[in-house]
């Protein structure tokens, strides 16, 4: 410990001298090539890094293709009723966009409405403000398994909703509104005060300017943190254990408060037994094209009301 200290306290003391050598002795040109230099390393080392990215994730969708696609003519795989010991992904589908509409439903306008008030309502440097941004960044990076211990504490003994559908989006709505709150509240910082100075000029008040120049004008930031919520979502599967059940055999729920089985939960339940990895790669690649068409349905969304704004 008190060696790395000392190697530290060294490289602080020769920064100076190196800094007024590098300043007043080098040559111009000398500076200028090592300048270019570094910009090229960089720049090369962003490339890197971003082909690494893209085939990773290229590798993973092609090898959820290659090993599903060939899989989505099972018999039985889309029924509506399936017969005992023939998988159907039919429910766990109805059961995920149900999930995912109800969360969106009660998180989006809980997120959007609580960033207003934090950027548009507060003193700016407000302790209240920095408290609640604090719990928020703390609750986005909480583990999605407690968030479920929390669930079936809470609103399945305390409240005595049980294994319910209810259950699970009330779990999944909490885990989403730090994330939507957080992305909301910087997409309304990006939007210039001038669009708000401009506003209270022509005679707006405080609740239109905020409805209808600067949310508009926000959409584009706060779509991606709703498709980040809704991918969540979609993707989760350790709280809907715990609330809103894990059937290997799932049904359509019939109301909220019915046990019900999402993909993710029900590729789990199939990829337990072993002897269901075809249906299994058949239910991830539904799930990617879900996640693949609320993506695209949120990025046209928001390019209408880009273009709106303007």
């Amino acid at each position: 410990m008190l060696t790395n200290l000392l190697i530290i306290a060294a490289i602080i003391v020769a920064i100076k001298p190196v800094r007024y050598m590098y300043n007043n002795f080098l040559p111009e040109k000398f500076l200028h090539k090592m300048v270019k230099f570094w910009d090229k390393f960089f720049l090369a080392l962003i490339w890197v890094f971003a082909g690494v990215t893209v085939s990773a994730l290229g590798f993973i969708i092609f090898h959820v293709l290659s090993n599903g696609l060939q899989h989505l003519a099972i018999p039985g795989l889309f029924s509506f009723t399936p017969s005992p010991g023939v998988v159907s992904l039919v429910p766990a589908t109805i059961s995920t966009l149900i999930m995912v509409a109800l969360v969106l439903l009660i998180a989006v306008p809980l997120g959007i409405l609580s960033a207003v008030f934090l950027v548009e309502y507060t003193r700016t440097g407000s302790k209240f403000v920095v408290v609640i941004r604090s719990a928020a960044e703390v609750l986005s990076g909480i583990p999605s398994i407690v968030y479920g211990l929390f669930g079936m504490m809470f609103f399945r003994v305390f409240l005595g909703l049980g294994m319910s559908v209810l259950s699970g989006t009330l779990t999944m709505s909490i885990m989403m509104l730090p994330l939507i709150m957080r992305t909301t509240e910087e997409a309304l910082k990006s939007v210039p005060d001038t669009y708000r100075e401009g506003s209270f000029a022509l005679g707006a008040g405080k609740l239109r300017t905020v409805f209808v120049i600067v949310l508009p004008s926000a959409i584009p930031g706060i779509l991606a943190g709703v498709i980040l919520a809704t991918g969540r979502v979609v993707g989760e599967s350790a709280a809907l254990i715990f609330t809103a059940g894990a059937l290997l055999e799932p049904r359509i729920p019939g109301s909220i408060m019915d046990t019900a089985s999402t993909l993710t939960v029900h590729m789990w339940q199939l990829s337990n037994y072993g002897r269901f990895m075809n249906e299994t790669y058949a239910a991830a690649v539904i799930l990617l094209i879900i996640v693949l068409l609320l993506n695209a349905l949120s990025a046209f969304v928001a390019k209408k009301f880009s273009k709106g704004a303007a």
